[in-house]
């Protein structure tokens, strides 16, 4: 799992790509991701495209100077982590912690 932040110089914004692996996804057919940029929304979710070797991957453009909590959700049942999260911090439901992206 991984993510590029390319800062566009015209506007305040980034264009971040998030990439999850076919190792990561267990075998998983649908990846989605969801955080603080599309409000938790699991009806809406921005689902990641599968890719010919497996992986997938999606990228959405984000205002610059926030940070965002996120993580993806496999077949709309199991929540992972990004393993190369800016941060991480409790999500404050339970203990498990949020992926964190700083822009």
């Amino acid at each position: 799992m991984s993510f590029k932040k390319q800062y566009l110089k015209s506007k305040p914004v980034c264009k971040v790509t998030f990439l999850v692996s076919k190792d990561a996804v267990n075998g998983a057919s649908r990846v989605d991701l969801l955080g603080e940029f599309n409000n938790w929304n699991t009806a809406e979710p921005i689902n990641l495209v599968k890719l010919k070797n497996g992986n997938f991957k999606v990228m959405i453009d984000l205002p610059i100077e926030k940070e965002y909590q996120f993580k993806y959700l496999l077949d709309g049942e199991i929540w992972i982590n990004d393993e190369s999260a800016d941060k991480y911090v409790n999500n404050g439901i339970d203990a498990e912690e949020n992926s964190v992206i700083v822009l």
